[in-house]
């Protein structure tokens, strides 16, 4: 892996050795700030990108798609004023180009993002698409170069009966502007950035990528990526970096409250719900939040570097920082495993 780490604060957020990147066991989802669902104003995306730069979080993660350009417009607006010394790791997006609508309606959600950016994002996997959007994308975060920079949903899980067609243009293309990127030192390193760890094990077998960025995958949830594509990873050297841990909402709230409760962008199935249920009660009885054991248990595994949840506001980053620091004993977790609700092979 080609990047340049700086040295950052020992601590439960910092790298360590499983991190050789130097991203720190927590990172920064930076969708919120592209005004995910909702306007999000000036001044409250500042104070949360200053408050987690405060806590000692060094890896930020954007894409195009954020807001349509938004999300990185604002991170080039404040972190040069924030961190002047720019000892951070950014990590952004291709495969989905940003369109002019200028008829859109800038009030609604677009795309799940209430943003005033007059564009709507399609997908485009060619070599002259990724390469523009590279560009683009680091003139609006305002650096010379961009740490990472991950291929965004490709995949059956967001291209259904297009992904052999979408995968064929991908690597006709825009694996070969990837490669150009990294090997010129454009780029520090490429991956995937899906909601699927099947199509990581798809482009592996075709290509040479540093990490995996997996977006509700590994999970208390699903473990399911130990069989195949965490061994594959290990043998291969690349690294995996974890978005979405709480899998859209369950793992943080619970389902002790009136609900409604969500799982992987929908209402959550029965099943879920009453696994979930299962969950927190043995969290509870460990004295553990079960959104701190949701943000921890992916990073015992040896390939998995950073956690990156999204956070829409400084109590947000705050309580982050909190749960990730919280002690959790082996018992809760070996009490999870006897009641088969994590797998016996899970590393913990």
């Amino acid at each position: 892996m080609a990047l340049d780490p700086s040295p950052l604060d020992p601590s439960p957020l910092g790298p360590s050795p499983l991190d050789p990147a130097g991203l720190g066991a927590l990172g920064f989802g930076a969708a919120p700030i592209g005004n995910l669902y909702r306007a999000m104003p000036e001044e409250d995306a500042e104070a949360t990108i200053r408050s987690a730069l405060d806590a000692g979080i060094r890896y930020l993660d954007t894409a195009p798609h954020y807001g349509f350009g938004l999300s990185e417009k604002r991170l080039g607006r404040y972190l040069p004023a924030l961190d002047p010394d720019e000892a951070l790791i950014i990590s952004t997006k291709v495969g989905r180009r940003l369109d002019p609508v200028p008829e859109a309606d800038l009030t609604r959600a677009r795309q799940g993002f209430v943003t005033p950016e007059p564009f709507e994002s399609r997908f485009d996997y060619s070599y002259d698409a990724v390469m523009r959007s590279y560009e683009a994308s680091r003139q609006r975060l305002g650096r010379e170069r961009i740490d990472i920079l991950y291929v965004h949903d490709i995949g059956r899980y967001a291209q259904g009966d297009r992904h052999a067609e979408t995968f064929r243009q991908f690597m006709a293309g825009g694996y070969r502007a990837l490669r150009e990127l990294r090997d010129g030192g454009a780029v520090g390193a490429i991956g995937l950035g899906v909601n699927e760890w099947e199509v990581c094990v798809e482009a592996l077998a075709h290509g040479d990528y540093d990490l995996m960025l997996l977006a509700g995958c590994y999970t208390l949830l699903d473990q399911s990526p130990l069989d195949v594509f965490l061994p594959l990873c290990a043998r291969r050297g690349v690294g995996i970096v974890i978005g979405g841990p709480y899998n859209s909402g369950i793992l943080a709230t619970g389902v002790k409250g009136p609900g409604p409760v969500n799982y992987q962008y929908q209402p959550a199935p029965p099943g879920i719900v009453a696994r979930v249920a299962a969950i927190e009660a043995v969290c509870d009885a460990h004295g553990v939040p079960l959104a701190a054991a949701a943000l921890q248990f992916p990073l015992a595994h040896g390939q998995v570097a950073s956690v990156i949840p999204g956070m829409n506001s400084p109590g947000q980053v705050e309580r982050a920082v909190s749960l990730m620091r919280h002690p959790i004993p082996a018992a809760l977790w070996a009490e999870l495993k006897h009641q088969g609700l994590l797998r016996a092979d899970a590393p913990v």
